[in-house]
């Protein structure tokens, strides 16, 4: 019986290629889609609630579901209670995780506003425990997303909150270039995250406004990896660009909407396969994405938005592909 493959950032191929965390968004259809296309992207769960998965909420619960496909299969966990933590990571490692993320970026107020995500960013010692409870509850790598800073960015309160964390013995680390201020305006400032690399041991990947492969090989400098989020939606295929440029190589993503529909089709079944009707509610959100940029897409969005089916998803892209392609 050929040994498991145990998951380790030190020894993962750089530079990383890492599909970041979004709610709603990167779930397991959308996963395995992103690795069909990249195959060495490290996938993050979306962010998973540690007081969820220790209560057993059957919701919270689904978000662990996975097929190897994607693994390594790291779970992001967010909270602020260190012994939820420690009691989520026993059932997640029963799940077949390899590897713990830790949340302390993620800027939404329902999440900042019950001290959980980057509001961590304003509490080092609780953030420093949890972190250390997570390393001390597993022999999984461990690792913190978190941003450069709360309101603003401060260069001192930064460095001191990244050396407490890697002094808990996390393996990695991931910065997201703004603030939690910012949310998701402005621009990413990624001169903290080479300052960090510069003081920090273990591993370091940026984040923020990777759009293209170009912009990916220009901001990866000495950093360890690339993490992308949103401009994934409707363009997984980015992923693959990244990946090639990355290592040098050449990829042509597909240039019409033809060319996606079979992958979009295919998005949809694993959707609907992984969660019924969730799944094909949550899958409209990226129908009317897949489609951006279409000369007719304002003519088909109304109607990608309201399926209620598979069939109906197949129907409306025929109709697509034998009028309009």
């Amino acid at each position: 019986m050929p040994r498991k493959k145990i998951f380790s950032w030190d020894k993962a191929k750089k530079p990383m290629l890492l599909l970041a965390p979004m709610a709603g968004y990167t779930d397991s259809a959308f996963r395995q889609i992103v690795k069909k296309l990249a195959p060495e992207t490290i996938c993050i769960t979306e962010l998973i609630s540690a007081d969820g998965i220790k209560y057993k909420g059957e919701k919270t619960l689904e978000f662990l579901d996975h097929t190897e496909s994607e693994k390594p299969f790291i779970v992001q966990l967010f909270g602020k209670r260190p012994a939820f933590f420690r009691e989520a990571i026993e059932s997640v490692e029963k799940m077949g995780a390899d590897g713990i993320d830790i949340n302390m970026g993620c800027p939404a107020r329902k999440v900042i506003g019950s001290m959980h995500g980057s509001a961590l960013l304003t509490k080092p010692e609780l953030a420093e425990e949890i972190a250390r409870t997570c390393v001390e509850s597993t022999k999984l790598p461990v690792s913190v997303k978190m941003r450069i800073g709360f309101k603003n960015y401060d260069e001192r309160h930064f460095l001191d909150f990244i050396k407490r964390l890697e002094q808990t013995g996390i393996k990695a680390l991931t910065i997201h270039g703004r603030t939690t201020a910012q949310g998701f305006s402005g621009q990413a400032t990624w001169e903290p995250i080479y300052l960090a690399k510069k003081h920090l041991r273990i591993p370091v990947i940026g984040n923020g406004d990777i759009t293209s492969a170009e912009i990916a090989k220009e901001r990866l400098k000495d950093l360890d990896g690339i993490m992308v989020g949103r401009a994934t939606f409707g363009n997984p295929w980015i992923m693959a660009e990244i990946s090639s440029a990355l290592r040098n190589k050449k990829y042509t993503p597909p240039q019409s909407l033809k060319e996606k529909i079979p992958l979009i089709l295919e998005h949809s079944r694993l959707a609907i396969e992984s969660k019924d009707r969730r799944g094909l509610l949550e899958m409209r959100k990226h129908l009317s994405v897949y489609i951006k940029g279409f000369q007719h897409a304002g003519e088909f969005r109304s109607r990608l938005v309201q399926v209620e089916s598979m069939k109906d998803i197949e129907k409306i892209f025929r109709e697509i592909d034998t009028e309009f392609c």
